[in-house]
């Protein structure tokens, strides 16, 4: 399990910041990382964008990829982190869309989140996991927790 203090000192030494795009944690991964004190010189900036309008706007997710495959879907995915990447000044951006319910459908079922992970000079990585109905503080808690190894394995590639 990787822990936000430990993800800061990697990226410090690299010399790298961080950004996400979070839909259904809602802040909750930049909130781990700024739980930590000194943590403003690898935090570059957060998305929360809840909306599919969100999304558009201050991600420059395609409207008709949305409306193609849904806001939950590693394409989306993967545009919200590589808009994160653009919009921002970090190295490393990560994503998160998903289901954490309660709810869902028998085609998106609670418990769906998709993450995507974009660095500069590599291909973006995408992944969805089934966390299954666990309830919605479970599913995000585990959302922010996979956020958080991803940034780690971004870090270990280099």
């Amino acid at each position: 399990m990787t822990g936000p203090a430990d993800i800061l000192d990697r990226y410090r030494a690299l010399g790298w910041r961080i950004a996400a795009a979070e839909s259904c944690t809602g802040g909750m991964v930049m909130a781990a990382l700024t739980d930590v004190p000194g943590s403003s010189d690898v935090v570059e900036r957060g998305f929360v964008t809840y909306s599919n309008a969100a999304k558009v706007e201050m991600l420059g997710v395609k409207e008709q990829t949305i409306y193609a495959v849904g806001a939950v879907s590693e394409e989306v995915a993967r545009e919200m982190a590589e808009g994160a990447l653009e919009f921002s000044n970090a190295d490393v951006t990560v994503s998160i869309t998903g289901i954490a319910g309660p709810g869902g459908s028998e085609h998106k079922p609670e418990g769906r989140v998709c993450f995507g992970l974009a660095m500069n000079n590599k291909p973006t990585h995408t992944e969805t996991v089934e966390f299954g109905p666990l309830g919605r503080a479970n599913v995000r808690a585990n959302s922010v927790q996979k956020a958080l190894d991803l940034l780690k394995y971004a870090a270990d590639m280099m």
